[in-house]
């Protein structure tokens, strides 16, 4: 299999990049136009002479109401995003990841300009592109040092990024406690030649970006890349030869790009002005092709560098690559298409009409506040003022003309007030067609005068879902990104770094970790009002409460890290930027002897039920006992009670048997029974 020459690799590349220009410049005709809406300049709808020219900013409203909510929502919580094991091993790592790039890669590569950059250009242009890469570029320091010992010197200059350019040397008298000593003190300036290396997140000017035509995606596009202006002196520290770099052919301007260019800003150098060879400039070409060209019957990705032109003898770099570093941003998705759907392709007629509605009404205000003269020829003696009218100055009129006569002005009829009812139904129009109102901004809805409850309700809902739907498909795309920013750490850092975080210097060693994780962009809070986002927050930390209390610290449902993440939210949703200012997330040893202290202590609960069994028990073996007790005294009283009876009845019994005896005695001895008198006295 023959590999395909460079000559064939840049006629093939040079094809496509001519479709990508072609297919640009089709787009930028609606870019520029909608540039010119959002600036209030619309050459479209032109003033008449001697005429009103105010610009209705209907495209530029609608943006300035979404885009806070949008970038509040996304860029406003403490993790942007959050990285997620996808093989078993990772959830370490992918915690450590989701810290460093939120805390130390995401803000350190600009992350958060390009993000908002490009929130802009998809609002307004229908889709920002964010591309992210390592720079790594040469600077040189030149600077100068003194008083300095044998130690610092050496130390100093002992890097191999150091060259001396000038050296000095002088002796100085120090009194020590042992005497007098010359010490030696050394003057140098030095140059230091470094390459620090770091990602970087840039939002790409639309007019800069390239992709095929027939592409429905990144990822389907056989090209996508960049073409733009550098100038010499930044492609040297790039670190390309210099003097191919400088035998290469000026950027002639003659692009189809210009025109957005020059819509969107100024160039610092004016055609025609003498610009120092460093400083000119040359086209630049960063392209990822998808190319057989090792000629295996496989598309493999390329990363082509070009400057100059997109011949041979232009081609700086063609390596093999792993992926295309841009991603594409929407805030409205058009099905089976690559460019998304604008605030300005929404508003766009909107703001003509109200444009052209709103002169003429000032056009009538004006003719009736100025009102046109009648003057009767030759009756003016000084036609200045009436022409040009100064306060107190007369008019003066000729012998015997009557003032009125000779003085008139036309009577214009206000017929603009039929405007009004139009511009308001225009401005419903315009929330119907976006789904952005006031409440899209975050204001609350209790500014929302002489309406009723249910009416306010419908209206925050709306413009609240429809912020949702635009943050949630931004966020798709930012997914893509962050995707890309953890393979270029993981690719490029080389070895461990040691930063401080929340308090804490941590080391993070990216070479372990899997490139492949998936990332999560958070977009819980922030798409509606702020009181609306807190009252959420607010029910969730409640019932998480309620949890915890009725099943315990170690319950299957909430964690201590739910708990803090449902504090850490809270604090967000405030319009606090960092928890940790207010809250410590506790650490997990720390949980895990928390909880194995509460494990070992008595459950007062339980310890409140043991009490009431024993009481209980207690209450029951005393009422047993009373029970037995009492039971015991009437069986002795009654004992007793028998006792007595049997005792009594004795005695009865031996008084009857000594009442017998005496009687018969009696008998024999007398032959007559005792009284009833001497009986008397025998207890009955």
């Amino acid at each position: 299999m023959a590999a395909m020459t460079d000559e064939r690799l840049s006629a093939l590349v040079g094809r496509l990049v001519k479709d990508c220009e072609n297919y640009r410049d089709e787009l930028a005709v609606d870019r520029i136009k909608a540039m010119e809406y959002y600036d209030g300049t619309m050459k479209d709808v032109p003033a008449d002479a001697n005429r009103s020219k105010v610009v209705s900013r209907d495209v530029r409203a609608a943006i300035k109401k979404v885009l806070p909510s949008l970038i509040r929502t996304i860029l406003g919580n403490d993790k942007v995003v959050e990285y997620a094991p996808v093989d078993e091993g990772d959830e370490a790592a992918a915690d450590q990841a989701s810290d460093y790039i939120n805390y130390v890669v995401f803000p350190e590569s600009n992350g958060y300009d390009a993000v908002q950059d490009a929130a802009h250009d998809a609002l307004k242009l229908r889709n920002g592109v964010i591309r992210w890469w390592y720079e790594k570029q040469t600077s040189i320091a030149i600077s100068a040092h003194t008083g300095l010992d044998e130690a610092a010197l050496v130390q100093l200059v002992g890097d191999d990024e150091v060259d001396v350019l000038e050296q000095s040397q002088t002796v100085e008298r120090i009194e020590t406690p042992q005497g007098p000593v010359e010490q030696p003190s050394y003057s140098v300036k030095i140059r230091r030649r470094t390459e620090p290396g770091t990602p970087r997140l840039a939002a790409v000017p639309l007019e800069e970006f390239l992709i095929h035509p027939d592409a429905i995606s990144i990822d389907d596009s056989a090209i996508t890349g960049i073409v733009k202006r550098m100038r010499r002196s930044d492609l040297i520290a790039m670190g390309y030869d210099r003097g191919l770099i400088e035998g290469l052919p000026a950027s002639n301007g003659g692009s189809g790009r210009d025109d957005e260019v020059f819509a969107r800003r100024r160039e610092a150098f004016e055609a025609g002005d003498a610009v120092p060879k460093a400083l000119e400039e040359v086209d630049y070409y960063e392209l990822y092709v998808k190319v057989d060209a090792d000629d295996d019957g496989i598309a493999e990705l390329r990363r082509l560098v070009f400057a100059g032109g997109t011949g041979e003898e232009h081609l700086l770099s063609n390596d093999e690559w792993d992926e295309v570093p841009f991603a594409d941003l929407i805030v409205e998705r058009r099905p089976h298409q690559r460019e998304g759907n604008s605030v300005t392709d929404d508003m766009a007629e909107i703001q003509r009409v109200k444009t052209v509605l709103m002169r003429q009404t000032l056009d009538n205000l004006y003719w009736q506040n100025n009102q046109q003269p009648i003057v009767q020829e030759g009756a003016i003696a000084n036609p200045e003022s009436v022409l040009n009218p100064k306060f107190g100055q007369p008019i003066r009129v000729g012998q015997g003309i009557d003032a009125r006569a000779a003085l008139g002005y036309t009577m214009v009829p206000f017929v603009a007030k039929e405007s009004f009812a139009m511009l308001s139904y225009l401005d419903q129009e315009a929330t119907d067609r976006t789904g952005i109102s006031d409440v899209s901004s975050g204001m609350a809805p209790d500014a929302l005068q002489n309406m009723t409850a249910r009416a306010t309700a419908l209206i925050e809902q709306a413009g609240i879902g429809q912020t949702e739907l635009t943050v949630r498909t931004f966020a798709q795309g930012l997914k893509r990104v962050f995707q890309g920013l953890l393979r270029l750490v993981v690719k490029h850092q080389d070895r461990p770094r040691m930063v401080r975080l929340r308090g804490e210097w941590v080391t993070f060693d990216p070479r372990q970790w899997n490139a492949g994780m998936d990332a999560t962009v958070n977009t819980g809070l922030g798409a509606g009002t702020r009181e609306r986002d807190m009252m959420m927050i607010q029910m969730i930390l409640q019932l998480q409460e309620k949890l915890l209390m009725t099943l315990g610290p170690d319950n299957p449902y909430v964690s201590p890290d739910n708990l803090y993440n449902g504090i850490a939210k809270s604090v967000d949703a405030a319009g606090l930027k960092s928890p940790d200012l207010y809250f410590t997330k506790p650490a997990p040893e720390e949980i895990r002897r928390r909880t194995q202290a509460a494990a070992d202590k008595p459950d007062p609960e339980m310890q409140k039920l043991q009490a009431q069994a024993q009481a209980e028990a207690a209450k029951a073996r005393l009422t047993a006992e009373n029970q037995r007790r009492k039971l015991e005294i009437e069986r002795e009283l009654k004992l007793v009670e028998i006792q007595q009876k049997g005792a009594l009845t004795r005695y009865q019994i031996d008084a009857e048997l000594n009442l017998k005896r005496q009687q018969n005695a009696a008998q024999l001895l007398g032959g007559e029974p005792l009284a009833a008198a001497h009986i008397g006295g025998i207890p009955g």
